[in-house]
């Protein structure tokens, strides 16, 4: 090699090893990238995972179900006024009923069970109250007013509260002027929109 080709070759060397360097510098990158990637996307998984065990844990039923089911009396609809069946409940809990829906929420006004019985339909929880119970209690009954959730006064009821759902019962008296929270909340949880028609929202009509 001759004098005026060696500073060439070498600078032809040394153009190559920066390209190779540069190489090698963008792999490294595009490594570090992808596994940048995986961390993150590791992380949200577990985060997402974690969020939904605790949520479905918040939500599950704490305590003892002490519903008990009753048999579907079917779901025919009949007009206002109509001979009604004898039913196989206090309150009903289906069986033939009202054309038109009860408005969900806290009521302070008795409603016809053949209206009720068509919210149960749609899934919705009635609670039933016997006017009898303390104004306190019926305070408290108010927190669990929501769209799929109607609350009433009933003198037919046999006991101071019923939780019904469609083909499902609970029947209480109040102990010791305390109101059962969580067992209320928890068949709230379980039968909460279960009926044979599934309507999102809050239910409107009388």
């Amino acid at each position: 090699m001759n004098e005026e080709q060696q500073p060439y070759e070498l600078r032809k060397e040394e153009r190559q090893r920066q390209k190779e360097q540069e190489r090698h510098a963008a792999r490294s990158t595009r490594v570090i990238g992808r596994l940048r990637g995986y961390v993150i996307i590791a992380a949200v998984t577990v985060a997402v995972s974690y969020g939904i065990y605790f949520w479905a844990g918040s939500v599950a039923p704490k305590g003892e179900d002490f519903s008990r089911a009753v048999p579907s009396m079917g779901e025919n609809h009949i007009a206002v006024g109509s001979a009604l069946p004898e039913y196989n409940s206090n309150p009903p809990t289906s069986g033939p009923h009202y054309g038109q829906t009860a408005q969900s929420g806290f009521r302070e006004e008795a409603i016809a069970d053949q209206h009720i019985i068509h919210n149960l339909e749609h899934g919705d929880i009635w609670i039933a109250y016997h006017p009898r119970i303390a104004d306190e209690i019926k305070e408290e009954l108010k927190q669990f007013a929501a769209a799929k959730v109607i609350i009433t006064p009933r003198e037919a009821n046999e006991t101071d509260i019923a939780l019904a759902a469609w083909g499902r019962l609970d029947t209480f008296n109040v102990e010791n002027n305390g109101l059962p929270a969580q067992r209320i909340n928890d068949f709230i949880t379980r039968y909460i929109n279960k009926g044979p028609e599934k309507v999102s929202g809050a239910s409107g009509g009388v």
